[in-house]
C-alpha cells in the first residue's frame, strides 16, 4: 500500500493550454507552457482533460469575452476538478468579471502571468470564486521575451510589448501597458536558439511592432537614447544562420518607413508580405479613431511596396460601424480599398469597448448595418484574394511544409503568402520545396485553402 501511494504521489501532474486571440498570446503561452515542462507537468492537448487548464485570453471584441467562458464549460466538462487559470488581456482587463465564471480558480493579471508556477499550489477549488492576482497595468513595465515552438514549423517571437498609441476604439493599453521592447542582442540570441531547435520560419511579433526600440534606453550622460530602432533589428537579423525566413507580423503605416520596405525587397530572409493595418478609408472617420495617419499616407506606403515588390502580398486591417460611420463615410473605405492594389483583408465589426472613448461618442451604427459593411468588405476581399493569386497560377515557387488540420494533407505558404495544400508526405514537413500552383480548388471562397498544389 505505501508503494503504490508513493507511485501516486509521484505522478506528474498534465497542464493543457489554450491560446485565443493574436501571435504575440501564442509565442506567450508557449513560453509559459515550456517553464510548466521544465517543472516536471506533462503537457496534454485540451481534449485529453488535464489537472490543470491555462486559458491565455484576448479582448479584442465581445466575442472574445464569450469565447473565454465558453472554453471554461468545456475544460470542466472535460475535467470536472481540474484547476483553470486565466490570464491574458481579458484577464486584466477584467478581473473580478472572469474570477465569477464558474469553474475559475485564478485569474492573473499582465504583469503576473508569467509567474503562475508561484500560485498554482495555492489553488482550491473549495473557493466560491476565483483568487485574483491583478494589480494595475502600470506595473507591467518590464519587457519579458517569448517565442513558440513545437507546434508549427513556424516560431512566432516577441520583441515588443504594450502601446503608447491611444487609438478611441482600443483597450490594449489598458491590457497590456506601455510600449517596451526586447534588446536586439536578445533577439538574436533568442532567434538563434529558435534556428538550432529546427525552425525554419520566424514571425515577428509585437502589439506596435514598429515601435522597437521604446524600453531599450540606455544612459548616456543625462540624455536617454535608444538602442536601436526596428530597421536596425531587422538588419541584425537577417545574419542569423539556420533560418530561412522572417515574416513581418503587423506594422503601422506611419512606421512602416521606406528604408525598411527597400530592405525588405533586398533581402533573401524577409518575406514580400506585409500586414499593414489601415481601419478606415474616410479620413474623417481615421482623425475621430486617432490614427496617426491619413489615408494618402497608407496609399503612398502600398504604391513604394510594390514599385519595389510587385510580388508582394499586403494584408490590411479594417473596422466597420464606428460610431458615426455614415453611408458615405463606409462607401469610401469601400472605394478606397477597391482601388487600393491589396491582397485581403481582416474585417472587424465595431464593438463597445468599456472605457475608450469611442464607447461615449454617440452615433451609434445599427448592428444590421454593421454586419452589412462586414459581409460587403469581406467579399470583397475574396475577390482581392482570387485576383492577387490568379497571375501565380501555373508558376513555381517555394513552399514550407507543416501537417494541415485536415487529415492526410499538408499546407503551407509561398512567400508572398499564398497558401496551398498537397497529399500528406511525412518527409517534407519543415522542409522548403519547389512547387507548381495548379489551381484554385473547389472551397476557393475559404483563404485558408484555397489552392490545390503538385510537386514539382
Amino acid at each position: 500500500m505505501y508503494l503504490i501511494k508513493q507511485i501516486i504521489m509521484a505522478t506528474p501532474l498534465t497542464v493543457a493550454f489554450l491560446t485565443l486571440g493574436c501571435k504575440l498570446n501564442f509565442s506567450e503561452t508557449s513560453s509559459i507552457r515550456r517553464s510548466f515542462e521544465d517543472q516536471g507537468y506533462n503537457t496534454v492537448e485540451f481534449e485529453q482533460g488535464a489537472d490543470i487548464y491555462i486559458l491565455n485570453t484576448c479582448s479584442v471584441t465581445d466575442f472574445a469575452d464569450k469565447k473565454c467562458r465558453y472554453e471554461v464549460r468545456r475544460a470542466l466538462k472535460y475535467s470536472p476538478q481540474a484547476r483553470i487559470v486565466v490570464v491574458g488581456c481579458y484577464a486584466q482587463l477584467k478581473p473580478q468579471e472572469i474570477a465569477d465564471i464558474p469553474g475559475v480558480d485564478l485569474v492573473l493579471g499582465a504583469a503576473e502571468k508569467f509567474n503562475i508556477l508561484k500560485y498554482i499550489d495555492g489553488i482550491s477549488k473549495s473557493a466560491d470564486k476565483g483568487m485574483v492576482i491583478a494589480g494595475e497595468v502600470k506595473e507591467a513595465n518590464s519587457f519579458i521575451d517569448a517565442f513558440s515552438f513545437g507546434d508549427r514549423t513556424r516560431s512566432f517571437l516577441k520583441v515588443q510589448d504594450g502601446c503608447d498609441y491611444k487609438c478611441s476604439f482600443c483597450t490594449i493599453p489598458q491590457a497590456r501597458g506601455a510600449s517596451r521592447s526586447d534588446t536586439i542582442e536578445n533577439v538574436v540570441t533568442n532567434a538563434q536558439k529558435i534556428a538550432n531547435l529546427g525552425v525554419k520560419e520566424i514571425v515577428l511579433t509585437g502589439v506596435n511592432l514598429g515601435d522597437f526600440g521604446n524600453g531599450t534606453e540606455v544612459i548616456e550622460g543625462t540624455k536617454p537614447k535608444k538602442e536601436g530602432l526596428f530597421i536596425d533589428l531587422v538588419k541584425e537579423l537577417d545574419d542569423v544562420s539556420g533560418i530561412e525566413r522572417y515574416r513581418i507580423s503587423s506594422i503601422e503605416p506611419n512606421l512602416l518607413t521606406n528604408e525598411l520596405i527597400d530592405f525588405v525587397a533586398d533581402s533573401n530572409k524577409f518575406v514580400p508580405h506585409f500586414h499593414i493595418p489601415l481601419q478606415s478609408g474616410s479620413d474623417k472617420i481615421l482623425k475621430t479613431m486617432r490614427r496617426r495617419y491619413q489615408r494618402e499616407l497608407y496609399k503612398e506606403k502600398v504604391r513604394h511596396i510594390k514599385s519595389k515588390m510587385p510580388h508582394c502580398c499586403i494584408g490590411v486591417d479594417v473596422i466597420v460601424g464606428f460610431p458615426g460611420e455614415t453611408e458615405e463615410d463606409f462607401m469610401e473605405t469601400y472605394y478606397f480599398l477597391n482601388e487600393l492594389d491589396v491582397s485581403y483583408f481582416h474585417v472587424f465589426t465595431y464593438s463597445e469597448r468599456a472605457n475608450t472613448p469611442a464607447a461615449e461618442m454617440g452615433f451609434p451604427v445599427s448592428v444590421e448595418i454593421r454586419r452589412q459593411r462586414n459581409e460587403m468588405l469581406r467579399i470583397l476581399s475574396q475577390k482581392k484574394r482570387i485576383s492577387f493569386v490568379t497571375p501565380f497560377l501555373g508558376t513555381v515557387r517555394e513552399v514550407l511544409f507543416e501537417r494541415d488540420k485536415m487529415e492526410g494533407m499538408m499546407s503551407g505558404y509561398t512567400d508572398n503568402y499564398i497558401k496551398v495544400i498537397l497529399p500528406l508526405d511525412p518527409d517534407m514537413i519543415n522542409t522548403t520545396s519547389h512547387v507548381i500552383l495548379n489551381n484554385f480548388d473547389k472551397n476557393c471562397e475559404h483563404v485558408e485553402s484555397c489552392l490545390a498544389m503538385e510537386k514539382v
